[in-house]
Formats: C-alpha cells, sequence, structure tokens
C-alpha cells in the first residue's frame, strides 16, 4: 500500500508540473512520445513490448507496470532525492526501484545502466513510426512553361528492316511466377527464455495468456491490481495468470462452472488440481512470493479446501467475472 501511495504522489507531481498541451507545441511535447524516448534509454529483457503498450498512461504508471521487464543485471537504483525512503520502509528492493524509476523527472545518478543501452525493437518500431508520421512531405519542384519550339522541316521516312525473330532456346525455362502471400504480417514470435532465465524467481511478463480461454483471460486481466493484463507472467519456470506487484502476489485462476458438474466429475477435477496448485505455491513461495487461486463458485473453494486444508485462505472466489 506504500508503494501505491509513492505512486499516486509521483502521478500528482508529474501532473502539477507539467504544461497544458497547445495545438502550437511541437510533437516533441507528445507525452507518448516523451515516454518511449525515456523507455528507450533503459535496457528491456521483452524488447520493448511493455513500454510501448502502456507509453499512452503517465509515466509513472508505465514505471510500476513494466518495472519486472527491465534487466535487472545491469540496471541499479539511487534515491538520489530521499523521497523513496518512506515509501520503501519495511519493503522489499523491488518497491524502492519502482518508486525511484517513477519519477516524473530524470535525476543524474538515480538510475544507472551498465554498458551500452540498445533500443528494443518493439521500442525502435514506434519510435520510427513517430519520426515518419513527423517527416515533412517533399513537394514537387513547379512546373516550368514549356519554351516555343519553331517548325523542323519535314524529313523523309527511313525504311527498316525488321528482326528475324529469334528462336527461344529449348534449355532455357521461363519461370512461373510464385504465388503470392498474405498481404499482412504475421505475428512476432514470443521472446525465448534461455536456461538461465527458467531458474530466476525475476518475474518476466508474456505478451499473451496461454491457452486461448476468453472467460479465463478477462477473470486473469480483472484481479485487482494486476501489474500486467493482457498476458501471463513467467516466474521460476512456470507461466503464472497474473502478479500482483503491490502485494508480491501470484494468480492462478480456475473458471470451472463447478456447481453444474455431477459428483464424480467435482470429485475428478478437485483430486487434479490440487496437486497442480500446491507445486505452483511452492514455485511462488521459493521466490519469497505470495500464492492465491481464483475460483467462480463458491462449491468450488470448498471442495479444494475440504480435499487440501493447507489451501485455506489462499482460494478466492472471483466477484469480479
Amino acid at each position: 500500500m506504500r508503494l501505491r501511495a509513492c505512486i499516486a504522489l509521483l502521478l500528482y507531481v508529474s501532473a502539477c508540473a507539467t504544461p497544458a498541451l497547445t495545438s502550437t507545441e511541437p510533437a516533441a511535447r507528445d507525452p507518448r512520445l516523451a515516454n518511449l524516448q525515456r523507455a528507450a534509454k533503459l535496457p528491456w529483457m521483452d524488447g520493448g513490448r511493455c513500454a510501448v503498450r502502456e507509453a499512452s498512461e503517465p509515466w509513472p504508471v508505465l514505471a510500476e507496470r513494466c518495472y519486472q521487464a527491465l534487466d535487472h543485471d545491469r540496471i541499479e537504483f539511487h534515491d538520489i532525492t530521499g523521497r523513496c525512503a518512506v515509501a520503501s520502509a519495511g519493503a522489499a528492493a523491488m518497491g524502492l526501484g519502482v518508486c525511484v524509476l517513477a519519477a516524473p523527472e530524470i535525476i543524474v545518478g538515480a538510475v544507472v545502466v551498465a554498458g551500452v543501452v540498445v533500443v528494443g525493437f518493439a521500442l525502435s518500431d514506434a519510435l520510427e513510426a513517430y519520426e515518419k508520421r513527423g517527416r515533412p512531405q517533399v513537394r514537387p519542384p513547379p512546373t516550368e512553361p514549356v519554351p516555343e519550339t519553331r517548325p523542323v522541316p519535314e524529313a523523309r521516312p527511313v525504311p527498316v528492316t525488321k528482326p528475324a525473330p529469334q528462336k527461344p532456346s529449348p534449355k532455357k525455362k521461363v519461370p512461373k511466377p510464385e504465388p503470392k502471400g498474405p498481404d499482412f504480417f504475421p505475428p512476432l514470435d514470443p521472446p525465448e527464455v534461455t536456461e538461465r532465465d527458467r531458474n530466476r524467481c525475476e518475474p518476466v511478463p508474456v505478451p499473451y495468456h496461454r491457452g486461448g480461454n476468453k472467460l479465463h483471460n478477462k477473470c486473469a486481466d480483472r484481479i485487482p491490481f494486476n501489474s500486467f493484463p493482457g498476458g501471463d507472467v513467467f516466474v521460476n519456470g512456470k507461466n503464472f495468470d497474473a502478479l500482483q506487484l503491490a502485494t508480491r502476489t501470484l494468480w492462478e485462476v480456475k473458471t470451472d462452472n463447478f456447481d453444474t458438474f455431477p459428483d464424480d466429475l467435482q470429485v475428478i477435477v478437485v483430486k487434479s488440481q490440487v496437486p497442480k496448485l500446491r507445486h505452483e505455491r511452492a514455485l511462488a513461495l521459493a521466490c519469497g512470493l505470495d500464492f492465491h487461486v481464483g475460483v467462480r463458485r463458491e462449491e468450488h473453494k470448498e471442495a479444494l479446501e475440504e480435499e487440501a486444508p493447507d489451501l485455506i485462505g489462499l482460494i478466492v472466489v472471483m466477484d469480479w467475472c
């Protein structure tokens, strides 16, 4: 909650410090462009996809939602002004980093990056689109008047001999035109996760939900204070449905219409879900994170708690979906 209060304060400061834009101001004052240019100076593990997705939000919101996508091995945060000390008291170091990064102004020495920063591919494409949009159009030169010409004396036509038609070589084949492909670009492949990242506890945003179930995805995205709506979060070798950075809690969502199942099917569902939930909770706890399970029916919650008393207090009935 203290981290949320700090982010809200930074949003208020940035709103007061930023003058209203007018139609006469240059495109460089566009808040989205300013966020993209600021994000391009940081090292990203996802190529800057999260930053591009959140660029329309105020910078403190972008910093909080995309903090985990940074390459933390190459970046250090220093609370030079001391205003993040209160927000980070009793919290993890991650809270201090989010607070420093979310500052509306750029303070020299607050964010230190090791090595040369290569602009992520997503940020590069977004900035290039802005550059093309602002590039002035080149107008063709005005047409000069055609000078008057004097009549030319008539010339007699010279007979022309038509060349003999050449026979095509029997060995040379005329290439057939290749069929045209679709007129759209294929979707980008998800970023590769190396073996080094699989054993790490640093959350990595995944820009999609696995499974493709619309109801499941909607319930996951609407989890209160979900830091990465629209995709999963990869932690400790597993894709989780959601992550709340403010409370350091990972979520798994179950959208079964449990109360409509026959008794035999309810038993099968519960016995298959409990071992998986215990395994996912162990992965979260190994990284110092809490774990919650969201279900849609009270009967589902009671059946899971009866089968696994160790999950009592971790299962929540989702009243938002």
